[in-house]
């Protein structure tokens, strides 16, 4: 029976450019999720030095009730999943005309279309910047642009 030897070698250095280390944001994944669900008019807006409770406001609207509460649920389990992350308090969630997810640092808002345009958060907290989203999160249609159908073909 021959032994077998074995070579015990360090790994060396990885060499050329390290890839970006820094994680996602959470108000960004939280974002994603929304868009994930095709919620519409997605708005961040840093609160920092307005006020003293929170950082972000993460604003969405979803077009009824079952897709208010789909965003909210896919917003929870992606932060969950991700950043091990749970809300300190869910609000509205059975009504679905608002549903407030406080997470600390930052505050989901899921609302519906009509409450959305009643309580009118953007204006209430005019003085927060808008947050500029990433390329990919900023057009209106919440589907990304290779999944549109193309124009239909002319008739024969």
């Amino acid at each position: 029976m021959k032994e077998a030897n074995l070579i015990i070698s360090k790994s060396e250095p990885a060499t050329g450019p390290v890839p970006d280390q820094t994680p996602e944001p959470h108000w960004l994944t939280a974002v994603r999720a929304a868009r994930d669900k095709k919620a519409t008019d997605i708005v961040v807006l840093d609160l920092t030095g307005v006020t003293t409770f929170t950082d972000y406001f993460i604003i969405c609207s979803g077009s009824n009730a079952r897709q208010v509460q789909a965003i909210s649920d896919e917003i929870g389990l992606q932060l969950k999943h991700k950043h091990r992350d749970l809300p300190n308090s869910l609000e509205g969630y059975e009504t679905a005309e608002w549903i407030l997810a406080d997470y600390g640092d930052y505050l989901i808002h899921v609302f519906s279309p009509k409450s959305r345009e009643y309580f009118q958060l953007e204006r209430l907290w005019r003085e927060g910047k808008v947050v500029p989203l990433p390329p990919d999160l900023q057009a209106d249609d919440p589907q990304p642009a290779e999944h549109q159908l193309s124009e239909p073909a002319p008739p024969e």
